[in-house]
């Protein structure tokens, strides 16, 4: 008990790490609060045309889900070797990392592009067997589907830039983005400024500009200022053989934890589809005010994948596991606050809905089962998508995300929802159980201590 006091009190002596988790950590907190606002917006709007509406938004955004996933891996993978190439400050290398992850992210785009507009009802009915839903539901995929490849570039440009420390700028871009965004909503979902009354598919044109929107500002801030990243196309590309086997034995498993384990847990919504539209809208509901209280850990997990990093990538290993058990330290505190600011808005922003008594008390249900798994949840977030991944461990991690998934989440959620049909608060903390399973295998990981490594040592240029 003496070891843990005196570690948080040498944490919040430290000055020089708690600035740079700070500087890091908010603006991707914030950055991922704004885009949650956008979703919460999005819901409550979409909302007053009704519950399966809802639901049917709900499930068409599973397709964006899994698609962000993929690119999550993509520039989270690439993100801890850019981190470490900053560490000793080479550019070049940096460059090329960029220029692989966007080619590996839009190419990945396309991936989903294609079905979401050849056929967006067949896509649809993998999640529901409503035909309410499925006809909602495919008219806004076919048209938010346009947004994939933007959102590819942008993600890839922001996880870049993070890696070099320029976290502020994609903050004040993602504000512009979240204001055209609502604002296109309002026109396009109802019918105002003489535009006409789109409904659903309104909603998914305005996010489709307002990425566009973001992309651009993004890309013309890195030539503006000429930043690391700002070089000619040629610079992006003519990897070395060392290079290309180093980049995907770092990011491939990444790409795969982040696509299977999102595959996976997309695949509960095929039990909740089942359940039927209130449950559906529920789940929804549930988890766009749950994504206030993670993105707060986003940027933690952020900050830790990029400090450690670039410790790790100056050759400074002892600092890098000290920095590891102060964000652990750091997660413990930032999970006690989120679970208080959980429980607290939890009434106020459900009754902001437009939905029956029934939907709303298990939305309430659902948030209560959220707070009670919070800890393991939020541990997970910063021990695996921040700590081991940051020295390159991404194998570990791809087991230890997608057993958890694959073997305890779903056959929970098919269990609970179809074979003994559970109500969907039940069923949800059922499936939850598989972040305590998560945590167990990762604290074994995290003290092996074989996440620490130089991983620039092992790069070819």
């Amino acid at each position: 008990m003496g070891s843990i006091v005196n570690d948080t009190r040498d944490m919040f002596r430290d000055h020089v790490f708690l600035q740079k988790a700070t500087r890091i950590a908010l603006p991707v907190a914030l950055q991922g609060m704004l885009n949650t606002i956008v979703n919460l917006v999005d819901t409550l709007m979409i909302g007053t045309l009704g519950e399966t509406t809802i639901a049917a938004v709900g499930l068409a955004n599973k397709v964006f889900f899994v698609f962000s996933l993929l690119v999550f891996g993509v520039v989270s993978g690439s993100g801890v070797l850019a981190a470490q190439y900053w560490g000793i400050k080479d550019v070049k290398n940096i460059r090329k990392v960029l220029g692989m992850a966007l080619s590996i992210a839009v190419l990945g785009s396309l991936l989903f592009v294609i079905p979401s507009e050849l056929a967006p009802q067949m896509v649809m009915r993998i999640f529901t067997t409503s035909e309410g839903a499925v006809e909602v539901g495919a008219g806004y995929l076919a048209v938010v589907a346009w947004a994939y490849p933007f959102i590819a570039i942008t993600n890839t440009y922001v996880a870049m830039m993070r890696a070099v420390g320029r976290v502020k700028a994609p903050v004040v871009f993602s504000c512009v983005a979240i204001v055209v965004n609502i604002i296109l909503n309002y026109i396009l979902i109802f019918g105002k400024c003489g535009a006409p009354a789109l409904g659903a598919p309104g909603a998914a044109l305005a996010t489709v500009i307002a990425r566009i929107v973001e992309m651009t500002l993004i890309l013309c801030l890195n030539y503006a200022t000429k930043s690391p990243l700002a070089c000619r196309v040629r610079d992006l590309f003519g990897y070395s053989r060392s290079f290309v086997r180093q980049f995907f034995a770092t990011t491939s498993p990444v790409i795969a934890n982040e696509f299977i384990w999102g595959l996976g847990t997309t695949i509960y919504s095929l039990a909740y589809g089942r359940m039927g539209d209130g449950a559906v809208a529920a789940i929804t509901i549930a988890t766009t005010i749950q994504d206030i209280v993670v993105v707060l850990f986003q940027g933690l997990s952020a900050a830790t994948a990029v400090i450690l990093g670039n410790e790790m990538g100056a050759g400074k290993m002892k600092r890098a596991e000290i920095y590891a058990k102060y964000f652990i330290m750091l997660q413990f505190f930032v999970t006690l606050v989120a679970m208080a600011i959980c429980y607290m808005i939890r009434p106020s922003v459900i009754g902001m809905y437009q939905i029956s008594p029934t939907v709303a008390m298990d939305v309430s249900r659902c948030l209560s089962m959220f707070i009670l798994y919070m800890p393991f949840k939020m541990f997970n977030f910063i021990n695996i998508v921040g700590i081991l991944r940051s020295g390159g461990d991404t194998k570990v991690c791809l087991m230890i995300d997608t057993s958890g998934v694959w073997l305890i989440g779903i056959p929970m959620a098919f269990i609970g929802g179809l074979w003994l049909k559970l109500p969907i608060d039940i069923v949800y903390a059922m499936v939850m159980t598989e972040e305590i399973y998560k945590a167990v295998l990762g604290i074994i990981r995290y003290r092996q201590k074989k996440w620490l490594r130089n991983l620039t040592g092992e790069l070819g240029g």
